[in-house]
């Protein structure tokens, strides 16, 4: 019956008219940045979070939120027709949902694409809703040590699950810890790192560590790249898959849906892995035999990943709704965005907050919903699109950035500094440095340190109370199996190949 009350509040908040209105907004961006190539859901949330400021902070994230999973659906539209994936989990989309855009069954792969994705969206929201409360109440039995040790996991978790070298990974982690601590100290109230520049006493804005290295970066990298883009939309045909085409799916739709349910709440690339692994899935399964062959156009081969990174999008919510920790760069946004409404992720919201909580929640649905509406009927609007040159969009989007980054606190300052991690973060695009972990040790940073010394003052300096309390040493024991896995060699060479795979 709690549950039943609970997702009243939600769907009573979401269903306002003013969040209705942001919750379209945000599932149409989301849309719109999955079908155009090369910018992605994590710049396009880094580049809107100063327009957030002047909003209600549930709005904030209910647009927020329908961007994320809005990009999900949208990158099948590109994938499929033009053979890019216009979001990174919709790599795996292009092998077989383009032959089947070449072979005239374009409407059939995009059909499939947008039915999995609403049932795999619906279905993880029901999860984010029943296992939500039952966490948050865990969360509450959290003391400092417990929090620092959970956070230690997520980070060693996003270390083995980035793209790349581990060396690569840890160090982008080490030097987002290291960016998160300038600024004054809490308990001495010295400035720390600020080289005597003004500014920096407040810390470096995450606006503009996020803009700069997911935002220019991308742009400045997408510069580079040749365009070359062949539509297949002579012959979309129905977007209603056959009979027989929607008996191959149904099975894959379901595989894939557990699969990103499971793999989205883990720590680094959630949605992309489950995407991934989905793909693995049904080609294991389907073998030889499988007809077409996997590559060549086979439906599950649509089905399962599109399905698995829109269920993997929605249970990534989980982690953030109730411990505070994000389990990947969005989610590590999504955190930035309720900081700047001066909203303390964590368990508290649920209780201190839980028109938001609920609302946000609630607002999933809803956004499933406009999704399948905006995605089907307005494919020849998403074609057109395609056809608009980089060229043109790129400076707007420059433009719309700094206006952005100078309007939270009009100084040309934050401006400066956007510039800067742009140009760090293009440097580490040339050296297949992945950006998120810089930016979860960046959000983590200030929170692992406020909790390790509210735990060495609890224990009086003593540092054996990260191994002597049981929730603490088992968090602790997790991060160093899942370091030790990874290194070992066969663990090892299956990782890179998969990466690879991405690439």
């Amino acid at each position: 019956m709690d549950l039943l009350n609970n997702l009243a509040i939600g769907f009573a908040t979401a269903l306002t008219f003013q969040n209705l209105f942001y919750a379209f907004a945000g599932c149409l961006i989301g849309t719109l940045i999955g079908v155009l190539p090369g910018i992605g859901p994590v710049a396009t949330l880094a580049m809107l979070l100063p327009t957030t400021y002047a909003l209600e902070p549930t709005s904030a994230l209910i647009m927020l939120a329908g961007i994320y999973y809005g990009a999900q659906y949208g990158g099948s539209t590109t994938a499929i027709l033009v053979n890019l994936p216009g979001e990174s989990s919709s790599v795996v989309t292009c092998l077989d949902g383009y032959q089947m855009a070449r072979k005239g069954r374009a409407g059939a792969a995009l059909g499939v694409a947008a039915i999995g994705s609403f049932i795999a969206g619906s279905f993880a929201t029901v999860l984010v809703a029943a296992f939500a409360p039952p966490l948050t109440e865990l969360a509450f039995k959290f003391g400092p040590a417990e929090y620092f040790s959970l956070m230690v996991l997520g980070l060693i978790g996003a270390v083995v699950l980035a793209s790349g070298s581990l060396i690569k990974a840890i160090g982008m982690i080490v030097l987002g810890l290291l960016l998160g601590i300038v600024g004054t100290d809490v308990n001495s109230g010295v400035a720390r790192f600020s080289f005597d520049v003004p500014e920096l006493t407040d810390g470096i804005g995450f606006v503009a560590v996020a803009m700069g290295v997911f935002g220019f970066a991308e742009i400045i990298a997408n510069v580079e790249r040749k365009e070359h883009r062949e539509v297949f939309t002579s012959k979309v045909g129905s977007l209603l898959p056959n009979g027989k085409e929607f008996l191959e799916a149904t099975p894959a739709i379901v595989r894939g849906t557990l699969l990103g349910s499971i793999l989205g709440i883990l720590p680094g690339g959630g949605a992309l892995l489950a995407s991934f692994a989905a793909y693995t899935v049904e080609k294991k399964l389907g073998g030889a035999k499988a007809d077409p062959p996997f590559g060549q156009g086979n439906i599950r081969g649509v089905a399962g990943p599109e399905s698995a990174n829109n269920s993997g999008a929605q249970t990534s919510f989980i982690p953030m709704l109730t411990l505070g920790i994000p389990p990947n760069a969005v989610m590590a946004l999504m955190i930035g965005a309720m900081t700047i409404h001066n909203i303390q992720p964590g368990p508290q919201v649920m209780t201190s907050n839980p028109s938001l909580f609920w609302g946000l929640i609630a607002s999933m649905w809803i956004g499933n919903l406009m999704l399948v509406i905006l995605n089907l009927p307005l494919i020849g609007i998403w074609v057109q699109l395609l056809k608009v040159p980089y060229r043109l969009l790129y400076p707007a989007i420059l433009a719309f950035c700094c206006i952005g980054v100078y309007s939270i606190n009009n100084t040309t300052f934050d401006v400066y500094v956007t510039v800067v991690f742009g140009v760090l973060g293009y440097v580490f695009y040339k050296l297949k440095c992945e950006p998120a972990p810089l930016i979860l040790g960046f959000i983590l940073g200030p929170m692992m340190e406020e909790n390790l010394r509210r735990a060495m003052l609890l224990s009086r300096g003593d540092p054996m109370t990260f191994v002597t309390r049981p929730l603490s040493l088992g968090l602790l024991l997790a991060a160093l199996a899942l370091l030790v896995i990874v290194t070992l060699p066969a663990i090892k060479s299956k990782r890179e190949e998969a990466f690879q795979e991405a690439d």
